[in-house]
């Protein structure tokens, strides 16, 4: 069965403290009672109440198992993972920045 393969967030209990890869998943709801259902996929991170969607973590090893799994929910309406790891943080540098300020000066 496919549930067995999904693991919790117990992991200290089990003595496994190792820091897994974690990814986002955004899950819209029609009521938000049952979001309680989605605790053993992962953390639930946040909950809105007025849009009824809930944002929640689990291990990237088991993501696509995850959707597969919450998407048969029929309480599910919608959902969508996050990419936000896949996108690159690195921004101008500090000495690049001063460049572009100096262009932008107003002056007499």
């Amino acid at each position: 069965m496919i549930l067995d393969v999904v693991p919790t967030t117990g992991y200290a209990r089990r003595g496994n403290l190792k820091m897994r890869k974690r990814v986002g998943l955004a899950v819209w709801v029609n009521n938000i009672r049952t979001v309680r259902h989605l605790k053993r996929f992962g953390n639930i991170h946040y909950v809105s109440k007025r849009f009824k969607y809930a944002i929640l973590y689990v291990d990237a090893d088991f993501i696509d198992e995850a959707i597969q799994i919450i998407k048969k929910f029929n309480f599910v309406t919608h959902v969508e993972r996050s990419y936000r790891h896949e996108i690159s943080m690195e921004f101008q540098s500090a000495s690049n920045r001063k460049e572009t300020d100096l262009d932008y000066q107003v002056g007499v």
